[in-house]
């Protein structure tokens, strides 16, 4: 498990093209002894063009990607490099990683399709797990006569639009509302999320989740902690005890990964179902600026109030700076113009929540998740 210490296995000259390095990257792997070697590229002389030699970083048996952009893995299009970043497809590479991280005393951060994230533009001096492709299985429990409810079982990385479609086949109700929301089914039930009434704790019957557990209180980050001992243990959480509120969870008071959910939702006529569907999609396309790269709604709902109308009556409707915009569609949103930067965005909702909390007295809660070092913006 340990990294080899600086290990030349092979040299080559190749043109010095970024599209070069991000393909040997994200490609030179090999298969050794049942697993594969990982290596990076390191630029050794310039010739023509630049001699790289491979070094082995680490036998693992998955994808790992180093100084990978996070802007290729958020909806904002922004955010710098990951210092590791691991797709996984399987609960095993779930705990290569988080061994990698204890390993390295590295922060470990676990992201779905980055639909609720802002990331720095300085990166991520850490390692970034991925649940989405390999975690997408969905299965439909098939109803009896005599049922009033069916089931549907979703991994992780399912996507929320691609669960309530098959909700919408099966004849089942009571998730049309998640039709629209770009996100997965663990970043949805970590944050509860919702929209046009609906929430996801209003159909989750139990989570799947991984636990982290040490006897020497190691903690993925804190260096010089000892990292022997580490395991791991799978948990079913009941609905009830997932302690749901507004956007929140019990997931963001514990160390635990989302791998699945069963969902109970009612009997339903899939004509409706789809009818209803329509209707919301409909009504999102007319009121949200689904054009532009975004986090969805950048603020939670203030008690009494509407995030997107005090923003408007405060005067910021197309505020902006750089290329983050205060969308002129909906105050809600903040945007991407299309060049804009994470640290752009940032400093755009730090103004709305000053303005909004001058004004009216009310201070804006972010319902977009800050990764990264913000504090020189």
């Amino acid at each position: 498990m340990r990294e080899p210490a600086g290990l030349d296995v092979h040299s080559a000259k190749y043109p010095n093209s970024l599209g070069f390095q991000q393909k040997i990257r994200k490609l030179f792997f090999i298969e050794k002894a049942g697993s594969i070697l990982y290596y990076r590229i390191v630029p050794a002389y310039h010739f023509v063009g630049i001699v790289y030699k491979f070094r082995v970083i680490r036998s693992i048996t998955m994808t790992v990607l180093e100084s990978e952009p996070m802007s290729r893995h958020t909806t904002f299009r922004t955010g710098g490099p990951a210092r590791w970043f691991c797709p996984v497809s399987c609960v095993s590479e779930m705990i290569e990683v988080m061994d990698f991280a204890a390993e390295k005393n590295l922060p470990l951060y676990v992201i779905g399709r980055g639909s609720n994230l802002l990331v720095s533009d300085r990166g991520i001096d850490g390692v970034v797990m991925e649940i989405a492709d390999g975690f997408k299985k969905i299965t439909v429990t098939q109803n009896t006569e005599s049922e009033e409810c069916g089931y549907i079982y979703a991994e992780a990385g399912a996507q929320l639009s691609a669960v309530a479609a098959a909700a919408r086949d099966a004849g089942l109700a009571g998730l049309a509302f998640a039709s629209g929301i770009p996100g997965t089914i663990g970043g949805g039930i970590s944050m509860n999320a919702g929209a046009y009434g609906g929430e996801m704790k209003d159909c989750v019957e139990y989570v799947d989740v991984l636990h982290m557990e040490t006897g020497t209180g190691h903690e993925p980050g804190k260096t010089g902690e000892d990292t022997e001992g580490v395991s791991y243990r799978r948990e079913r959480i009941s609905g009830k005890d997932m302690r749901f509120s507004y956007r929140h969870s019990r997931c963001q008071e514990e160390k635990i990964l989302i791998l699945g959910a069963m969902l109970k939702l009612p009997k339903g006529d899939s004509e409706k179902i789809a009818e209803e569907m329509k209707d919301l999609n409909q009504r999102r396309r007319e009121k949200q600026p689904l054009e532009y790269p975004s986090a969805g709604s950048t603020f939670k709902r203030p008690e009494g109030h509407f995030a997107g109308k005090l923003i408007q009556d405060a005067g910021l409707r197309g505020c902006a700076v750089g290329d983050a915009m205060v969308s002129e569609k909906h105050c809600g949103f903040v945007i991407n113009r299309g060049n804009a930067t994470s640290d752009d965005i940032y400093r755009l909702i730090r103004h709305i929540e000053e303005e909004v909390e001058k004004q009216f007295g009310v201070r804006l809660e972010t319902e977009v998740r800050l990764l990264g070092d913000f504090s020189i913006s």
